[in-house]
């Protein structure tokens, strides 16, 4: 096993590292009490070699693996790849590329959904992970032969799912869906959160435009403060807080004791006295200047019987295809299916469309049924004009 502690030998392997197609990459990370993740370690393996990095070293500058994940000429092979690329992207400023995600493409494969690496390795490898080693403050040093192994396997046993994986893909001709789920992982809008669109995040209902309006300057203030103080969003303010300010808008220290989700004493807060101008600004905003809340479409609700019998057909075309249903579509696809046509959203896009969505439109006007036999669900056409 080689650590690397100093930038000459990170530039040794990143410089063989770019003479192979792919490496394969994980990081170890801490992020309890901070917004940003606190990068700890980087393992990295090419087809022969494996070596863990470490990014706490006083002698390192990660200047030369920022290059090596930009190298369009080598493949950056990842698990579940949003938080290691979050982390790239907040260090280099950039979204490592081309990536490929063996979550993403086992689920594609028809090996589950959100497959974990600990079972993919065992379906693919045939060997057990040790996962003792799992919940180690990976901060800490000196770390342990027995920890720096644990880290490793994560990329070791990787070069051989992402072969099997590219072999499977390649015979199913599928490589079309894995690059429409990629091209999301590699666009730098997937990890940088702007504050004022912060309030999509938040799980709140609101009928009014004002409402609205303190929903998004409160969300927005709370992303803020979050990045500014390197905390997370939860120990700022939580959403249901934040919901309950947006309607109830307290303008005053003592109005804040009568709410439910702010905690006793906040109204006396530096944080407090913040809320409450935007909360004034908010309350003075002319009509005109608030944002729209978007119309209710009138017609099937998305919980009813449509949805019901759209969700049968997703788990059948998913079952006959054999990949993962949240592949196709997502619930929040379905509901919004069931209310619009036209409504934009992957599964009436692509190859998604072709596979799902065409024929999930037809069960929506009648013009498809669903029929079950012994080998599953069926579909069966309806002739109008009867």
């Amino acid at each position: 096993m080689q650590v690397i502690t100093s930038t000459r030998a990170l530039e040794a392997f990143c410089k063989d590292a770019a003479t192979y197609d792919f490496v394969t990459v994980d990081t170890e990370f801490l992020r309890e009490t901070t917004y940003w993740p606190k990068l700890c370690l980087i393992q990295a393996a090419t087809a022969d070699r494996a070596v863990i990095i470490d990014p706490l070293a006083d002698d390192i500058d990660l200047a030369p693996f920022a290059e090596l994940l930009a190298d369009r000429h080598v493949t950056k092979v990842f698990h579940a790849a949003r938080q290691d690329i979050e982390i790239f992207v907040k260090l280099f400023g950039v979204v490592p590329h081309p990536i490929f995600d063996t979550q993403v493409a086992a689920s594609v494969c028809g090996h589950g959904d959100s497959v974990s690496y600990d079972n993919l390795v065992r379906s693919v490898v045939g060997e057990q992970i040790d996962k003792s080693s799992r919940f180690t403050d990976w901060s800490h040093r000196p770390l342990t032969e027995k920890q720096l192994n644990y880290a490793l396997a994560d990329v070791t046993h990787l070069r051989d799912i992402y072969g099997q994986l590219r072999t499977e893909i390649d015979k199913t001709r599928r490589g079309a869906w894995v690059a429409d789920e990629m091209a999301v992982l590699e666009s730098v809008d997937t990890y940088v959160i702007q504050p004022e669109v912060a309030w999509k995040r938040v799980k709140a209902r609101v009928n009014k435009p004002r409402d609205l309006a303190a929903l998004q300057a409160i969300a927005a203030w709370r992303e803020r403060r979050a990045q500014e103080n390197d905390q997370p969003r939860g120990r700022i303010l939580k959403d249901d807080a934040i919901a309950e300010l947006a309607i109830q808008r307290p303008t005053t220290p003592d109005a804040f004791e009568k709410l439910r989700a702010v905690p006793r004493g906040y109204g006396r807060s530096a944080a407090a006295a913040e809320l409450i101008a935007i909360i004034k600004s908010v309350e003075a905003a002319d009509k005109s200047s608030l944002p729209k809340v978007a119309e209710r479409p009138r017609g099937p609700s998305p919980k009813g019987a449509v949805g019901d019998l759209l969700r049968v057909w997703l788990k059948a075309v998913a079952d006959t295809n054999g990949v993962a249903t949240r592949i196709i579509a997502s619930s929040d696809d379905i509901d919004a299916i069931v209310l619009d046509d036209n409504a934009d959203v992957p599964a009436l896009k692509g190859w998604r469309r072709k596979l799902f969505g065409e024929k999930a439109l037809a069960i929506k006007h009648g013009r498809m049924a669903l029929a079950a036999t012994r080998k599953g669900v069926v579909e069966v056409s309806v002739d109008l004009a009867e």
